[in-house]
């Protein structure tokens, strides 16, 4: 009792062309892209940067300061105006202008 096995029939699919699938998957990236704003804008990112200039110029300010002779102690050199007043208040108004730019928005 052979029963021939009965011919399989085969299932066409139809695909679009490689092309258009391209072309969408290049869309949908670009929409992915678009849709995650920046955080701020430009005029902020600008007063970020200045207050971490103003910030590296304090840091600056108080570099240095190394005594001629390790054996003689001068009170100028360590406790000058430059070190004790100017560099934190460069630093000061850096850190405000840095929550000038974050509080601005």
């Amino acid at each position: 009792m052979s029963q021939d096995p009965k011919p399989l029939k085969k299932k066409v699919v139809a695909s679009k062309p490689a092309t258009t699938v391209q072309s969408q998957r290049r869309a949908t990236s670009t929409r992915n892209v678009q849709s995650f704003p920046l955080l701020f804008n430009k005029q902020t990112y600008i007063y970020i940067g200045i207050g971490c200039a103003l910030i590296a110029v304090g840091l600056l300010l108080m570099l240095g300061g190394g005594m001629k002779d390790p054996n003689v102690w001068d009170e100028s050199v360590i406790y000058s105006f430059r070190r004790i007043t100017l560099a934190p208040i460069f630093i000061l108004a850096g850190l405000g202008m840095q929550v000038y730019a974050i509080f601005k928005k």
